[in-house]
């Protein structure tokens, strides 16, 4: 909610001509030259409301790629930071879950253990090495080491690295992915 209020609130730092260009409704379009008279608590007031009605009719990408025109891609870069983290921290969380459930069973959980996370992260980001991500997983809720917090982060980072310059040159990506050939780390 927070980055799509940034998101409002360098819209409607726009020039009027520009905001009308904006892929998003003309009500919305109003809303937003509107905010940019405005000072103060009104204007938070009115960059939270048009928050929520973005939120309700508009795709966020179509409008992170409108702004990126603008204001270079700062917005998009840290949308796309926190969204990494949140896949981590997600994995992380699941893992701890299912350590937890295995010891209150008394059953071995083992390091190729299913998750609906791992599945999910696949789905958006289909080059990520899924065995890789669930050992580190799988070892930081074992030791609680951060070191494999951070190789899981940088994994999910050079996994969408590797996806957008393959985006960028029009390549699009098997379905499967090639889970072997990428490395943990920035070089991948």
């Amino acid at each position: 909610m927070k980055q799509v209020q940034e998101l409002v609130s360098e819209l409607a730092s726009l020039p009027p001509q520009v905001i009308n260009q904006a892929p998003c409704p003309s009500e919305i379009q109003q809303h937003l030259i509107e905010i940019g008279a405005l000072r103060g608590s009104e204007r938070q007031r009115s960059v939270r409301y048009v928050t929520k009605l973005v939120l309700r009719e508009q795709a966020l990408q179509d409008l992170y790629t409108f702004i990126s025109a603008y204001r270079g891609t700062a917005l998009e870069e840290k949308r796309q930071f926190h969204a990494l983290e949140f896949y981590r921290d997600t994995l992380i969380d699941e893992a701890i879950e299912q350590m937890r459930i295995c010891q209150a069973e008394h059953s071995e959980w083992q390091e190729d253990w299913t998750s609906a996370t791992l599945k999910e992260i696949q789905t958006h980001l289909p080059a990520i090495d899924i065995r890789a991500l669930s050992r580190l997983a799988y070892l930081f809720a074992r030791t609680r080491n951060p070191r494999h917090s951070r190789e899981i982060f940088r994994s999910l980072r050079a996994a969408q690295d590797h996806q957008q310059r393959a985006e960028k040159r029009g390549e699009k990506e098997p379905a499967g992915g090639n889970q072997h050939n990428h490395a943990l780390g920035p070089g991948a």
